[in-house]
Order: C-alpha cells, then sequence, then structure tokens
C-alpha cells in the first residue's frame, strides 16, 4: 500500500506523544506506571469516557456482580489501560534482554515443536493483560514471528510502532495487505499472532462469549483449514508489583474436522472463547471493556432497520475472502466509535 501523506496534525501529534513518551521514560518506572494508572481513571470514572460501555459490558458478562462490584471493577479496568498505556511507551526503550526478563513463558514447546515440523503456528490473543507485550515475549524467545494488525492512523506513529517491533525481533503484517502474506508466512513456517476477540459487522459467526452470542471472525479457522496450521490460544496476564511483569501462557486449540465446515469453525472459535472467558474471569479488570463487543446482533434480534448492502469482497487463494479473515474491513456504518487498533491504541494482532 502506498504511503499515507503525513499532515501538519500529524506532525504535532508526534511532536506531543513524542515528549510525553521522553517524559514517561525518564521518571521512575514505579511513578509512571502510578501515573498511567490515575490517567486511565481519571478518564473513565471522572470524565466518563465510555464509563457505560463498560458497565454494559460488564452487567452482560457477570449478572452475578453487584452493582457495586461493576462499578469498582470499571474503576481498575481504566486503570489497567492507562498503566499499561504508559508500559507500552516505555517498551520503546526495551531491549530483548530485558522483554526476557520481564516475561514469564508457558506452552512455549507446542509452537517450537510445530514449527520444528515445518507446520505454521496461529496464534490467537484477546484484548487481555498486554498483548503488545505478549508478542515481544515470543519474538524475543527467538520464534519466528509475524503480527497481523491495522495501521495506526497517523502515519508516524505507525512508523515508530512498526521499528519498535522490528526491533525486538516480529515482522508485521498489515490488514489492508489481504490474507496472501499470512498465507506466506504459515507456509514458510512461521508464527502469526492475531487478536480475533473484537465485534465484526459481516460475514462472522455468531458464538457465545459470557452466555450471549457475539459476532466473531471466522477468519482463524478459515486460515487453519487453508493451510494445517498448528493453533494456539495466547493470554497475557499482567503481573502484580511496581514493575511492569507478565506472565504469558498458551493453550492448545484443535479444528474439528466432521465435515461441517460451519459446525467445525463455530466449535473452533467457542474454544478459544471459553479460553479466553476463563482467563478474564480469573482477573476481570484487565480485559478491554470499552470496546462494544456484542454490537452486531443475530438476525433474530436484529431491529427492522434495513441492513446495509453487502461489498464486494476481494477473493484470497482458494475462495477464501479477505472479509471472511476479518481484512481490509470498513467503517462502522453503525456509527460505533469505540476504539480499536490503529485508531490510538496499541494492537499486536
Amino acid at each position: 500500500m502506498k504511503d499515507r501523506k503525513i499532515t501538519l496534525g500529524h506532525r504535532v501529534e508526534a511532536l506531543l506523544m513524542g515528549g510525553i513518551g521522553l517524559w514517561i521514560r525518564v521518571l521512575p518506572e514505579r511513578i509512571a506506571l502510578a501515573m498511567g494508572s490515575g490517567l486511565g481513571w481519571l478518564a473513565g470514572v471522572v470524565l466518563r469516557i465510555r464509563h457505560r460501555v463498560v458497565m454494559e459490558n460488564l452487567a452482560r458478562a457477570f449478572p452475578e456482580g453487584s452493582e457495586t462490584w461493576r462499578r469498582r471493577t470499571a474503576a481498575a479496568a481504566f486503570a489497567h489501560i492507562g498503566r499499561e498505556g504508559v508500559a507500552l511507551l516505555r517498551m520503546a526503550n526495551l531491549g530483548p534482554r530485558e522483554v526476557w526478563e520481564r516475561t514469564e513463558v508457558e506452552g512455549l514447546e507446542m509452537i517450537r515443536d510445530a514449527l520444528a515440523r515445518d507446520r505454521g503456528v496461529i496464534i490467537l490473543a484477546g484484548h487481555f493483560g498486554n498483548w503488545e507485550i505478549g508478542g515481544s515475549a515470543v519474538a524475543v524467545r527467538d520464534v519466528p514471528l509475524d503480527v497481523v494488525g491495522r495501521r495506526q492512523s497517523n502515519p508516524l506513529f505507525d512508523r515508530r510502532l512498526r521499528a519498535t517491533r522490528e526491533r525486538l525481533g516480529m515482522r508485521v503484517i498489515y490488514r489492508d495487505e489481504g490474507v496472501r502474506p499470512i498465507l506466506r508466512a504459515l507456509r514458510e513456517p512461521r508464527a502469526v499472532a492475531l487478536v480475533a476477540d473484537q465485534n465484526v459487522i459481516r460475514g462472522g459467526l455468531f458464538v457465545d462469549f459470557f452466555g450471549t452470542p457475539a459476532a466473531t471472525t471466522r477468519g482463524p479457522a478459515t486460515l487453519a483449514r487453508r493451510t494445517g496450521a498448528r493453533c494456539v490460544m495466547a493470554s497475557v496476564r499482567c503481573l502484580p508489583g511496581p514493575r511492569a511483569r507478565y506472565h504469558l501462557r498458551f493453550f492448545p486449540l484443535e479444528l474439528p474436522d466432521t465435515g461441517n465446515v460451519e459446525a467445525d469453525d463455530h466449535a473452533f472459535l467457542r474454544s478459544y472463547l471459553a479460553t479466553l472467558e476463563e482467563e478474564i474471569r480469573a482477573a476481570p479488570s484487565q480485559y478491554f471493556w470499552p470496546h462494544k463487543r456484542w454490537k452486531t446482533r443475530p438476525e433474530a434480534e436484529a431491529s427492522e432497520k434495513a441492513a446495509p448492502p453487502r461489498e464486494e469482497l476481494s477473493q484470497g487463494p482458494s475462495g477464501t475472502t479477505d472479509q471472511d479473515l476479518g481484512l481490509r474491513r470498513g467503517p462502522d456504518p453503525g456509527g460505533d466509535s469505540s476504539p480499536e487498533p490503529g485508531d490510538g491504541t496499541p494492537d499486536p494482532h
């Protein structure tokens, strides 16, 4: 894709963010992380940014929780977002050895064994803990890793994030590049990391997430079927303490092969979301609740409003469409303005 034009606004944003990042990196880590937590709490609890969405999502996911519990969890979730945002700004200065020392990894042998057998690996993560750090933890352990994500809206931010990822050993595949780079990476073979737990507008499957059907991209299942890649689920939980430290754990995922593609995809995605659910229940404040995860509804629940016309899909190999894989997604016609990767939030897909 041709580089986007850099505007004066982009340069001003980058200058301001660079100054903030420099200031945060100069401060002692304990103080910087505490400030991040405070700013996150201020944004969510005092300024009420996305507060209603977070409370609605917590009520849907934890109907047994009291109103007081949900308010406390929402406040902790906003503080978590602020703290980990600061941790990512500081990550630009971390070297591979320091990333290694700050991360514990469990289950990495599943990935190493598959790659040793010339089999690509699909790593499915969720917006839980600090997924960007998770990619770094894998790459610095000499696992060939590609991360799939959106371009940042500011090209200067995008260059900086890409440079940080590449310095720590990751390759970047942008969603607007389509499915072919992903297929090539899996066939080299390499590990490919995707974050697949956000709402999709069309072309997905409705799979239970905390007991409510959620529109979920079927892309990971389609990729696994086309390439025979090994599939694992990754969870990156933030550990307590004054320093940014993380525990990364991999869980095995299996794609059924009954001959019923729809049922097999559904079972595979349910296994992924069920595992993610368990991790979230253990640390609910570490999930990214500001996203409208249940916005797209099944046809039976949809309003009488006419659905937007289906877009022409670009075809990938073997009849696979980019949209099937969650790629080339356009603006949400429903007007969801929830912050998503590529709109200012870090994205290690």
